[in-house]
């Protein structure tokens, strides 16, 4: 493997709710770009993908708080104290400083002097998921060494960053890609409110939008099993024989699993159903607790999180796949979520809420049903309708894989975050990924 040119910051690595990263990552060193991670922080979780597996890039590890690596931050300090460019970061920190005076800035910060001192000469570009913290060290590294960087934008970061950091990191950085229509319309209104994106260089004669462009993930359909045979037509009439219910999702305010548990408890008793739940999270026990006072803490199984083969085999026994997010009270929200993708392969049927990314793959009554976020009545109505309707949910869960396999593969977005990395690293063309071959599953161990 040639030395890296092209450092890929995160704020952990590797993580089970991050699929569309590591999907990313190894899709883009099938096109041959040479890649190192670095990571704000450790892994918290048990399992990996086997997607990780697969991934060469090398992994190296920030300190996640300056204390527990005081030699690293003080080397990387001395370092930048002999750096020309060290008066001009001095100046942006302090800037950022004054309008965010916490403990997370000075980390930034330190964290970012650790990152530029410890780069290889070969990295010739930074490229940074997420436009908060990580951005945040990127950018700063970025400054004290002369590099450019990019970012590839997602959801919180997007909602819950503040208007003027958004608006000086558009201004400082290359280029960026987010990964749905939602996301890039709140960039471009932020970038056309100020004087965000740098002018035009002389004789470049792309428009200022072109420097924010879409890329939704899309799914590798190599890596999953084609769908499985029809499912049995179960309309939760047989109390021996209940609806499985299905929910991937982080246990955190914004998926709404609160709402999901009250419709649940809103119908009607003789409709028999059985809900899995995927994910792990600080909103664990709160969920499990108000699962127990609805009482339907015999209906409802928690899974913890899990690796994606587990996943997918879930999907596989399940009849119909929920998952009702909404606005957090913190601003926080998802964007396009890889899962509904991932049920769609699967030829599961979707119900979901008409919120941030989701309309943006699923019509309602065409790929699945959408209804409002935060309103467990409407969701309890859709539920109760597709529970008993075993040939609606076959009609819907066809036209989502349809539209997947059409409109939502990997490819076009990997190939433009490839190009761009590539001309930003000065690396030559690229050659094309090799085709999985169809119907292969990498995920299946």
């Amino acid at each position: 493997m040639s030395a890296p040119r092209i450092a890929v910051v995160v704020k952990g690595y590797p993580r089970l709710s991050e699929t569309f990263i590591a999907q990313e990552l190894l899709a883009l060193e099938a096109r041959g770009l040479p890649l190192a991670i670095w990571s704000l922080r450790r892994p918290t979780d048990r399992d990996r993908h086997p997607m990780h597996a697969r991934i060469a890039a090398p992994v190296a590890y920030l300190p996640e708080y300056l204390r527990d690596a005081p030699l690293r931050v003080l080397a990387g300090l001395g370092r930048a104290l002999r750096r020309p460019r060290f008066p001009a970061l001095l100046a942006l920190f302090l800037r950022d400083l004054a309008r965010d005076p916490s403990a997370s800035r000075l980390r930034r910060l330190g964290q970012a002097l650790v990152l530029a001192r410890e780069l290889p000469e070969s990295v010739t570009h930074i490229h940074v998921h997420f436009l908060h913290t990580p951005a945040s060290v990127a950018r700063y590294a970025a400054r004290l060494t002369g590099r450019g960087w990019s970012f590839s934008a997602h959801a919180k970061d997007i909602w819950t960053t503040p208007d003027w950091e958004l608006r000086e990191k558009l201004g400082d950085a290359a280029w960026g890609v987010t990964c749905t229509r939602d996301g890039l319309r709140r960039l471009e209104e932020l970038a056309s409110s100020s004087r965000a994106l740098p002018p035009l260089a002389a004789g470049e004669d792309e428009g200022r939008a072109s420097r924010l462009a879409l890329a939704y993930h899309g799914l590798d359909l190599g890596r999953f099993p084609g769908p499985p045979p029809a499912r049995p037509p179960r309309d939760g009439s047989d109390p021996a024989d209940p609806l499985r219910l299905l929910c991937v999702g982080r246990l955190v305010a914004k998926k709404g699993h609160d709402d999901l548990l009250d419709a649940l408890a809103a119908l009607p008793a003789g409709l028999h159903w059985h809900l899995t739940l995927i994910g792990g999270g600080e909103m664990r026990a709160a969920t499990e607790a108000r699962a127990a006072a609805l009482g339907l803490g015999q209906r409802v199984a928690f899974r913890g999180a899990r690796a994606q083969p587990a996943v997918i085999a879930a999907m596989r026994e399940a009849d119909l796949f929920v998952l009702p997010t909404k606005p957090a009270p913190g601003g926080d929200r998802d964007g396009l979520p890889n899962v509904l993708m991932e049920a769609a392969s699967q030829d599961l049927p979707i119900l979901a809420t008409a919120f941030a990314g989701t309309p943006e793959f699923i019509a309602s009554g065409t790929h699945g049903l959408l209804v409002p976020p935060g309103d467990p009545a409407a969701l309890a109505e859709a539920l109760a309708r597709l529970a008993r309707d075993p040939a609606l949910r076959r009609r819907l869960a066809g036209a989502a894989r349809t539209r997947l396999v059409a409109d939502f593969a990997l490819d076009p977005g990997i190939d433009l975050i490839a190009a761009r990395l590539a001309a930003s690293a000065g690396l030559g063309a690229l050659p094309a990924a090799a085709p999985h071959p169809a119907g292969a599953c990498a995920c299946a161990s």
